[in-house]
């Protein structure tokens, strides 16, 4: 008998295709929305990090620099969404990360690290590059040490994309630095020494009330040594960027 003429064969091949197809959609599919999930919970919304307006960054920048002088509370604002609590941007959220303000210290890094270089007689493209790879570098240690810190703490994980700006809020402290260094010579060791210590400070307190907010288990027994180291890497770390014209 010919097997296209066969209705029950071909009722069966209609079955098969129809549940391979169904079990590839399935298979494929969840793939997909597991894929998308992790990308979603590791990088979040990048257009979130970028809604600042003026009246954000200046209070930001005193935040980030004059830490100390905060008597507000360090935790986000949460809202509803969806059937479950979201962070409010940064335009509505003082203590919300953002990347305007470190792409922004990022650059004006490198502008005044080219003025510096210029000054000292050393300037060259090949120097400036030299400053921007360790400025990546630098930043990226950063993050680094914020992730390492919160595995180490065995909860769970933080967005990356908020470890990225907390991170680049180091360069804020670092233009400042390198301003100093321009403009008032020798007294630069002392404005390094206290956005060093701001800049901890600034670590310990996004660190205690913030990032590790969001990872919501931790191992408390571990939690005041990370936060003391973390503190004090920025001393090398701001020391070592800084160092423009000494390279």
């Amino acid at each position: 008998m010919n097997p296209k003429s066969n209705p029950f064969s071909s009722a069966g091949s209609g079955l098969i295709r129809g549940g391979l197809s169904a079990y590839g959609e399935k298979i494929f599919g969840s793939g997909s929305e597991y894929v998308q999930s992790n990308i979603s919970k590791c990088f979040s919304d990048p257009q979130y990090y970028f809604q600042v307006n003026d009246h954000y960054v200046r209070n930001k920048l005193k935040i980030v620099l004059l830490p100390f002088l905060n008597r507000g509370h360090w935790t986000r604002i949460t809202e509803p969404v969806g059937g479950r609590l979201s962070y409010e941007p940064p335009i509505n959220d003082i203590n919300a990360p953002d990347l305007y303000i470190p792409c922004m210290a990022f650059a004006t890094y490198l502008v005044l690290a080219g003025i510096s270089l210029g000054l000292s007689g050393k300037f060259t493209p090949e120097a400036l590059n030299w400053k921007f790879v360790t400025g990546m570098m630098g930043w990226f240690s950063e993050v680094m040490l914020l992730k390492v810190s919160i595995l180490s703490l065995g909860g769970g994980e933080a967005p990356l994309l908020d470890m990225v700006a907390y991170a680049g809020y180091t360069f804020t402290g670092m233009c400042v630095a390198v301003l100093g260094k321009i403009t008032l010579g020798y007294t630069y060791y002392l404005i390094i020494l206290w956005t060093c210590l701001c800049m901890g400070i600034f670590f310990i307190k996004t660190m205690n009330r913030t990032l590790l907010s969001e990872v919501r288990r931790y191992d408390s027994s571990k939690h005041h040594y990370l936060l003391l180291c973390t503190a004090l890497t920025q001393f090398p770390l701001m020391f070592c960027l800084s160092n423009i014209s000494g390279t």
